[in-house]
């Protein structure tokens, strides 16, 4: 990415670091849609939620594809990479680390946990009970990890991405809504389309896909990209546009417990991630319309007459969504 130092950064700037942000990440997805196969969407959310610094929550069946995913985008990232398997016996230590008494030289030494690198895989998260799985609230929300009384600052760029069975399936547990909440943006595989399950048999037939990953950014191009991302322009009305939706889900007769003020933050990351990704300094009302259904449903408690209708939060937002008048563009003004 361009280097400006302290100096103001100009228009010129910005279209380079958008230049190289394109072709960074056109690299990025094509690497891991050559392991995932037929799903462009699902892959470019994973790829929006990397930079704009969230966390991915990848739910649905068994052998859909989901641990492939998070894999797949550890791999084609040259960082520090940590998997975890939540299993029901996992400690909360073994997710932070835990202090371990040195008799040699008769003090407590630090062992850092799973959770201390760039992209860490859960897989499985809800096969934890829940006091392990809040053992991830500091880390994903504060960016450290805090043992014994003493802090630890985690690494940067950090992204959880953690898969998850659906709750009602034997052995899991459901994750609480503040754990629900600090997830960007939740996804789901679904069945993969024919040609793409034949070309997953031939494919993984001879080999497994991912031994022949290479990378193809690092940790700190990643981190540059999120930094462009931040510099997006937002006008006014689009700021307006999505505090009126997330209010909206809160007004809702559909639902009991509306998004939080963080889900209106990360509304607008995700947004700006998803116009740089079109190669645009700002961004439009489209970006938040197409986000909204992935980065607010999960956060979502529908009333039990909603649910006995067979409504789903999705559709709920979607409605919320259709329901909430547009404002213009908001590009940015001409010399930025």
């Amino acid at each position: 990415m361009t280097v400006t130092g302290a100096r103001r950064r100009t228009p010129e700037d910005r279209s380079g670091d958008l230049e190289q942000l394109t072709e960074t990440t056109t690299r990025l997805q094509a690497a891991i849609e050559g392991v995932v196969s037929g799903k462009p969407e699902v892959v470019r959310s994973a790829v929006t939620v990397l930079l704009a610094g969230g966390h991915l929550l990848i739910e649905d069946v068994p052998g859909v594809g989901k641990t492939i995913l998070s894999k797949a985008l550890a791999r084609a990232i040259d960082g520090t990479v940590r998997r975890i398997q939540f299993t029901p016996d996992l400690l909360p230590s073994d997710v932070t680390g835990v202090s371990i008494y040195n008799q040699e030289t008769r003090q407590f030494e630090f062992r850092p946990g799973g959770v201390f690198g760039n992209i860490i895989v859960g897989d499985e998260i809800n096969r934890a009970s829940p006091k392990t799985q809040s053992a991830l609230l500091e880390c994903m929300e504060e960016r450290q990890v805090t043992v014994d009384g003493r802090t630890y600052g985690l690494e940067d760029p950090f992204m959880v991405v953690a898969t998850q069975n659906p709750i009602e399936m034997e052995g899991t547990y459901p994750l609480p809504e503040a754990q629900r909440d600090r997830f960007m943006a939740r996804v789901s595989m679904g069945y993969p389309p024919i040609e793409a399950e034949l070309a997953m048999l031939e494919g993984h037939g001879s080999g497994d896909p991912l031994a022949a990953m290479a990378p193809v950014c690092t940790a700190a191009d990643v981190a540059a990209m999120s930094a462009t991302v931040r510099d997006l322009f937002v006008s006014p009305a689009i700021r307006r546009y999505a505090v009126d939706i997330v209010t909206a889900t809160r007004r809702s007769p559909e639902v009991r417990l509306g998004a939080s003020p963080r889900a209106t933050l990360q509304l607008m990351r995700a947004a700006k991630a998803t116009a740089a990704l079109d190669q645009r300094e700002y961004v439009l009302p489209d970006d938040l319309q197409r986000l909204a259904v992935t980065v607010l449903s999960h956060r979502l408690l529908l009333t039990p007459e909603t649910s006995m209708r067979g409504r789903t939060s999705e559709q709920v937002v979607a409605s919320i969504v259709g329901s909430v008048p547009v404002p213009d563009d908001g590009r940015a003004p001409t010399g930025r």
